[in-house]
């Protein structure tokens, strides 16, 4: 792994909720820290209801992981678009999140219970 990025188990249970519904509950989950970066936590995509998440047209590149592809979030009441990231084939020195899915915390709330 990169000096850039750090990988490690996120300690405790971890939970992700959009539009009032929890999307899923992880004792599982990982924690990215990237250089300067507010650490993200990585969730097993088996811990996601995936049910709610539509995959996007919106995809992105990073230097240090790889290409991303998105998926937006469907609410009973709206979309969060491209509210979701997985990098489904992430360079080597990342490849602990390959399965993994991640969220913008602008659009959803990502929390340790």
């Amino acid at each position: 792994m990169s000096d850039h990025i750090k990988i490690h188990k996120a300690n405790g249970k971890w939970v992700v909720r959009a539009g009032g519904a929890i999307l899923g509950e992880s004792w599982n989950a990982l924690e990215l820290l990237e250089g300067d970066m507010k650490p993200v936590i990585y969730f097993p995509r088996d811990d996601i209801a995936m049910i709610f998440l539509d995959e996007s047209d919106q995809s992105s590149h990073c230097p240090h992981k790889g290409d991303a592809r998105y998926y937006s979030i469907q609410t009973k009441s709206l979309v969060l678009e491209n509210a979701v990231w997985s990098y489904e084939n992430p360079l080597e020195s990342v490849a602990q999140i390959k399965g993994y899915l991640a969220f913008d915390p602008a659009q959803v709330t990502v929390e340790e219970l």
